[in-house]
């Protein structure tokens, strides 16, 4: 009978024993970028070849997905633009696929092509968006903290990403949200703030009291945001 039961105990032993082993996989991955945009260059941008301009990215919301460029005039910089509005810098209003959701690769891939190709100041390259656009400014600041001089997220979010908020610990960053937004609860943006202020990074949040989920236009309508944006610069 003993010897019985030490056959069992180790048997038991042997089947529960840790059976993992260490192991790893590096390598690389490759996506496809098919980002269409609008492009605004501002006053004066052909006659000083040699003058580098500020860079301001927007990426749209969910309902402006597509392949259809008119839609992105619906909000935020394309639409003030198209309205006569002058920016003293170039500003690039991406557009997503159908059914897609911003990739902070892709939009990373066109902010590299646009310095690469356009008289642009590395150092005041400059990151907003509205609803999906703003998560979409979140990952991707998140992803690229070193990229952008600054960012502006709209009624956005960063999700989980706020256990992680020391990446963003030296980047100037802006948000708004309205406080009765029933699309993106106002809750996300709070949650990233006091993550960042916490560890003392440079972030401001504008909280509109009674406003919606539209709490772009007076946004992007405000002087004082654009001042703010374009006295941002990286080292």
């Amino acid at each position: 009978m003993v010897k019985y039961l030490v056959l069992l105990l180790a048997t038991s032993s042997m089947l529960l024993a840790d059976t993992q082993t260490p192991a790893v996989y590096t390598g690389d991955f490759i996506i496809k970028v098919n980002y269409h945009y609008l492009l605004s260059k501002p006053e004066g941008y052909e006659a000083g070849k040699d003058k580098k301009w500020p860079l301001v990215i927007f990426l749209h919301g969910s309902g402006e997905r597509g392949n259809d460029l008119e839609l992105i005039k619906k909000h935020g910089p394309p639409k003030l633009i198209a309205a006569g509005q002058k920016f003293p810098a170039v500003v690039a209003s991406l557009q997503c696929e159908s059914n897609n959701l911003w990739n902070p690769h892709g939009v990373k891939a066109v902010t590299d092509h646009l310095i690469q190709t356009l008289n642009i100041d590395p150092s005041r390259v400059y990151l907003t968006g509205i609803s999906m656009g703003g998560f979409g400014t979140w990952e991707t600041a998140f992803e690229y903290p070193d990229t952008y001089a600054a960012i502006a997220p709209i009624c956005g979010g960063a999700g989980v990403r706020w256990v992680t908020a020391g990446r963003l610990k030296h980047l100037p960053c802006w948000i708004f949200h309205g406080d009765k937004d029933g699309a993106v609860p106002v809750e996300n943006s709070q949650k990233i703030y006091d993550a960042l202020k916490k560890i003392g990074a440079p972030v401001k949040l504008t909280i509109y009291p009674g406003v919606g989920h539209d709490s772009w236009t007076q946004t992007y309508e405000n002087p004082e945001l654009w001042k703010w944006l374009f006295e941002q610069k990286k080292p």
